[in-house]
């Protein structure tokens, strides 16, 4: 386990609160023409009426190009009046419903467009079929313009500010929004029942460490034509950025618990060329991106809503086996800390809480934000997650961001071939096979300790679950085990069965040392010599 404070690189982006980066325009004549040389080869007959099929192969022959040339990035090109739109007046632009793809072929899954704006930049989407690739280039008749005096006629292809695709996730006669793709290489998804929280990225790079971090972007996309049948959703991007490219594959199945499949293969630009000279110092894959402003173990003075979060806890599965729960905190200055281990099992931005009671909020319906858990597709290798927090005025701005850091890191001019799993989960979601945190408070009730004592400890309540919880007889003797770093002193760690709810409860007195650095606790059941739940950790800041 690491811990270290101070700055981070950027800020941590969801598109759908603040969108980021240039509107741009097509990357030029060259390239393009390159583009539509692919998409003629997807024409080439293999056979009678039969096109050859497009696949992650060919968009990784574009992504190993671009890696063999310096890094451009694409031109600012915009009207005038477009540029000139207020968020009001941005917000009034509309895709025409009547305009979705493929919603006249009454196929399992629609797609629309978002515009491209001043801060909402543009991407080049294409369609795969059976008959080979095209271009979907920007058209205004597919957008109602609202209020706005705009002139889209005159403005060429602009291309499009990215890309959400629809399915019969909750009813058998409506399609609701499944996936969005938007903003540098964000995107995010939904299971039966959720509404839209947390982000995941294709690609973090530099989030920490002091500097400026660098957003590798999507710049196009390929869409894959679903038979009349089909149970998944495919969807191809291009990555590029300063001292990397990619290729990627997402493969989307809805349901109660929709999931993402991601193939990637991304290339490092040699270090000879301009802008890629300097070291990677944090290559974060599998990213996410969430908010927590506060919870039960932060209260919030003055607001009525219990809690108020995305997520509130990451979860690590370790390939040694043991299960780590750390709540996530809204901090007074940027934290990082990183949980170091041979191999990974899966880890994520979890969102336990799911009553309407946890928030009260009728209008945002926390209870309904998915958690995002991330299974690896093979071996990574050893390597750390990573967790960067820093602290946020309000709940309109993601201040969480967790992702897998491995050790070996590709050299300049090599390639990395990787896969993961995305489950998006509400209710029913992944949980350590015997026991796991349900609650985790700080603070004290009642004391006889005076105020210079009070002040000197710290005292936590955490409530345990699970089903070999369930199982121990009435009067098993549990046991909580807890440490501390150098700086903190385990003045006191008590488990007993909570009367009110049949589950167990541990409480923690913790004495800090010096007051100027961090305490790391690390606190789990045990009965006999069997361990009853994951690990609760826990940082208290300076």
């Amino acid at each position: 386990m690491e811990t270290f404070f101070g700055p981070f690189r950027g800020k941590v982006f969801d598109p759908s609160r603040a969108p980021s980066g240039s509107p741009v325009s097509p990357r030029g004549n060259a390239w393009q023409a390159r583009l539509a040389t692919l998409a003629c080869l997807g024409l080439l007959a293999l056979g009678a009426g039969q096109a050859r099929a497009w696949s992650l192969d060919d968009v990784a022959g574009l992504a190993r190009e671009r890696a063999q040339t310096p890094f451009k990035p694409a031109a600012q090109a915009m009207p005038a009046e477009l540029a000139n739109l207020d968020y009001d007046g941005y917000r009034d632009i509309r895709f025409n419903p009547a305009s979705t793809v493929w919603r006249a072929d009454k196929l399992p899954y629609e797609v629309n467009f978002f515009h491209i704006g001043r801060e909402v930049a543009s991407v080049r989407i294409h369609e795969i079929t059976p008959e080979g690739v095209k271009p979907l280039p920007f058209r205004p008749a597919e957008f109602n313009y609202g209020k706005n005096s705009l002139s889209p006629e005159k403005w060429g292809d602009l291309g499009h500010g990215g890309l959400r695709a629809f399915s019969n996730l909750n009813s058998a006669t409506y399609k609701d929004e499944l996936v969005v793709f938007q903003g540098a290489s964000y995107f995010r998804a939904l299971g039966t029942g959720q509404r839209y929280g947390l982000s995941a990225r294709g690609l973090a790079v530099d989030t920490v460490g002091g500097g400026k971090e660098e957003f590798p972007r999507f710049t196009d996309f390929w869409l894959e034509k679903p038979a009349a049948d089909a149970k998944r959703l495919t969807v191809y991007a291009l990555m590029d950025s300063q001292r990397m490219t990619g290729a990627y594959r997402f493969d989307i199945t809805p349901g109660e618990q929709t999931t993402t499949a991601v193939q990637a293969r991304i290339f490092m630009r040699d270090n000879k060329q301009p802008g890629a000279q300097t070291p990677i110092k944090t290559l974060g894959l599998a990213p996410l991106t969430s908010m927590f402003f506060f919870g039960e173990n932060q209260p919030r003075p003055g607001d009525f809503r219990p809690e108020v979060h995305d997520s509130d806890g990451l979860m690590i599965a370790t390939g040694e086996g043991e299960w780590l729960w750390r709540p996530l905190q809204n901090p007074a200055s940027p934290l990082v800390t990183s949980f170091r281990m041979k191999s990974l099992k899966g880890f994520g931005l979890m969102q336990r809480d799911r009553a309407f009671s946890n928030y009260e909020d009728t209008e945002a319906r926390y209870e309904l934000r998915p958690s995002a858990w991330v299974t690896p597709v093979g071996d990574w290798g050893a390597g750390r997650v990573e967790l960067l927090q820093f602290g946020t005025p309000d709940e309109t701005h993601d201040n969480v961001a967790a992702y897998w850091v491995p050790d070996r890191m590709p050299a300049p001019g090599e390639s990395l071939d990787l896969a993961w799993q995305i489950a998006w989960q509400g209710k029913n979601q992944q949980l350590p096979p015997n026991g796991w945190v349900t609650q985790s408070r700080r603070g004290t009730g009642y004391s006889r300790l005076d105020a210079k004592a009070l002040n000197q400890q710290i005292q936590f309540v955490i409530d345990f679950a699970g089903p070999a919880l369930d199982a121990l007889p009435e009067d098993a003797a549990v046991r909580a085990v807890a440490t501390a770093n150098a700086n903190g002193r385990v003045l006191e760690s008590l488990a007993y069965r909570n009367p009110a709810t049949g589950t167990w409860r541990m409480t923690l007195r913790v004495q800090r040392l010096n007051p100027a650095q961090p305490v790391e606790l690390r606190a789990f059941l045990q009965h006999n010599s069997n361990t009853l739940s994951e690990t609760w950790t826990n940082l208290i800041t300076p």
